[in-house]
């Protein structure tokens, strides 16, 4: 049983029991990421994210670790580039303990100089492993230049020169501006009394201010351009990623795409799969996915390939591209696409953390609860003319994007 809540400050909670368990998730879903940045502070969401874990008026970060393995549970966070979540996920007897930590975090953090410049070490060694891997870089290369000059394009992150400059002023006037209730959701699924939690994260997160008094300007609609990106490394593989303007998350066609996606190249059965890998034996790894947005999207095709071997798997993804476009799909790959993804979902489903999650990112990102039995309906109602209608709408190579990383000699 689901239900929705607003704490005096404006803070939505979500709050789904699950009183067969044992256990419990509790997550905080902030409406900001790399993409409410600019180029004087890029990197400082995530930086926030580091420091809420550094200590706080009440508690050492040490503490804070101490306090949740002495309860057995986990906690975490991360960032994306439009949302920032903190989450802990315990026994249903000691859900108040990671409540109270969380929310210690986020009203009582410290952000000691100190530990702010041991942290941009941290995050700078972070940015350096993300650089090391040819197959996230591959991906951000084709993010950042296909929307130069908006903040989507951003680095998580951040540049390293701009990270060593932020500072502790800055730091509380971010939060000012995004750390606020109408930004804010909460979500907890599994094991607990509802009456005495919900009376428990209103005295936690209650005193988060409401609003912010700064006139906040959202970022406009980022614009695609076509790009082609190479980055020479000395290493054994060479690495490209294929990109396609796309679609929101908002958007009613990402049921089609999912469809799409999951025949294209993003399962062991798919398509790019069994062609190029199984078949041929051409490539290591090769998928596709999506990444979506508020207000745009991209559709990638990944792999990873010896580099003399670059042009013949390209033309076969590009083959497999028209094959589909040309001449559609069959209504077995329908069916049986429809059943994996249906199953993803359902086992996806369970579980505290699973739900706490899904809660969470739904309000976050749609204002209402989407359940499992909305979703699998809307993979139903996608037909054969859909997925052959948007293969041929976005799946265009005259205006594809692409990035190499690895031996380009």
């Amino acid at each position: 049983m689901t239900s929705i809540h607003r704490l005096s400050n404006g803070i939505t909670l979500v709050m789904e029991e699950m009183p067969y368990l044992k256990s419990a998730a509790f997550g905080v879903w902030v409406r900001v990421g790399s993409a409410n940045e600019d180029e004087t502070n890029n990197g400082i969401a995530h930086m926030i994210e580091h420091m809420m874990f550094k200590g706080t008026k009440n508690r050492t970060g040490k503490q804070i670790a101490d306090e949740m393995a002495r309860i057995g549970g986990n906690i975490n966070a991360f960032t994306s580039k439009e949302c920032t979540s903190y989450y802990a996920t315990t026994l249903s007897q000691h859900l108040p303990i990671a409540i109270r930590i969380i929310g210690d975090m986020l009203n009582n953090s410290l952000f000691d100089e100190k530990a702010l410049r041991k942290e941009k070490s941290v995050i700078i060694e972070e940015i350096d492993m993300y650089e090391d891997s040819s197959e996230d870089l591959a991906h951000e290369l084709l993010q950042q230049r296909i929307w130069k000059g908006h903040p989507l394009g951003y680095m998580i992150s951040g540049k390293k020169t701009i990270v060593r400059k932020i500072n502790k002023d800055q730091i509380l006037d971010f939060m000012d501006s995004y750390y606020t209730g109408e930004n804010i959701v909460i979500s907890i699924a599994g094991s607990f009394n509802q009456r005495e939690i919900l009376s428990l994260v209103e005295e936690e997160f209650g005193k988060i201010k409401a609003k912010s008094t700064k006139l906040i300007k959202s970022p406009d609609k980022p614009r695609y351009h076509k790009v082609v990106c190479k980055r020479n490394k000395d290493i054994e593989q060479l690495h490209i990623n294929i990109a396609f303007d796309g679609i929101s998350y908002l958007s009613d066609e990402r049921f089609t795409l999912s469809v799409l996606n999951c025949i294209f190249g993003g399962s062991v059965n798919s398509r790019l799969f069994q062609k190029i890998r199984e078949d041929e034996g051409l490539t290591y790894s090769i998928y596709s996915y999506g990444s979506s947005y508020k207000d745009t999207g991209l559709l990638h095709i990944y792999a990873a390939m010896n580099p003399n071997q670059k042009d013949m798997v390209i033309d076969m993804i590009y083959n497999e591209i028209y094959q589909l476009k040309s001449k559609g799909i069959t209504k077995d790959e329908l069916i049986m696409t429809k059943e994996q993804i249906k199953t993803e979902l359902i086992l996806g489903s369970e579980g505290a953390r699973n739900r706490m999650n899904s809660n969470g990112k739904s309000m976050l990102n749609r204002g209402r609860i989407v359940s499992i039995n909305e979703l699998i309906d809307n993979i139903e109602k996608v037909s054969l003319d859909d997925v052959i209608s948007f293969a041929n709408r976005y799946l265009d190579l005259s205006n594809s994007s692409i990035s190499l990383v690895g031996n380009l000699k």
